[in-house]
């Protein structure tokens, strides 16, 4: 069953976004076209303002950090953003009219803006490192923690983040807090204290997480 995006009431209100290849495709084979994204995601940012905080393009998917300014913006910026990338996409491989490239809408979920946009931004920058395709975060370049930073508007972050960011985010994730993440991104949950979910779901026209926290694993 679909989910319902957050369109009323979603001004103003950080949201943790992310799409996949259909079927799990690559969506990048080379620096070109990791570069190429990231350019078209500005571009997405310029017609549709929004706020981004944090970004991440994985091989086979992608997670934004970022705040609509508008209702409703966030569902035209994803949609001329993905529509345009998968273009581009079939052009460059010559397979135009074969089909989808993304395995559908996007995914979404509000943030409270406290220590939650802070682990989500965690969890954010530190996919490449979780999935082992580098040593340290900061080393893939496809991140705002990695090198292609500069190809994007970044906003300044609504919560200071650790001195120590690099280290925080190289160190070992509590496994309750990926759980918990990884529940809100499947079925659109709102992440932050108890009070603040009740107080923004109704507004988002959204469900708060039903079951109980699981316990924290030792991180390997």
């Amino acid at each position: 069953m679909a989910h319902r995006r957050p369109a009323q009431g979603s001004a103003g209100v950080v949201f943790h976004v992310m799409n996949r290849g259909v079927r799990r495709w690559r969506l990048f084979d080379s620096d070109i076209q990791y570069q190429s994204c990231l350019m078209i995601l500005g571009q997405a940012l310029e017609r549709y303002p929004a706020e981004l905080y944090a970004y991440c393009l994985m091989p086979n998917h992608f997670h934004l950090v970022l705040k609509p300014i508008r209702d409703g913006q966030m569902s035209k910026l994803m949609q001329w953003f993905t529509a345009t990338h998968s273009r581009r996409w079939h052009l460059e491989r010559g397979t135009t009219g074969t089909g989808a490239v993304y395995q559908g809408r996007f995914k979404a979920f509000p943030i409270q803006e406290d220590s939650h946009f802070l682990t989500v931004c965690r969890y954010v920058e530190r996919n490449p490192l979780r999935a082992t395709l580098v040593a340290k975060a900061q080393d893939w370049p496809w991140s705002s923690l990695g090198g292609s930073a500069a190809l994007v508007p970044l906003t300044a972050w609504p919560v200071r983040r650790h001195e120590d960011w690099l280290s925080w985010v190289n160190s070992c994730e509590p496994s309750g807090d990926i759980q918990r993440l990884r529940r809100s991104v499947q079925g659109n949950f709102p992440l932050g204290s108890t009070a603040w979910v009740e107080a923004v779901a109704p507004t988002l026209a959204l469900r708060t997480e039903p079951g109980k926290r699981g316990r924290d694993r030792k991180c390997k």
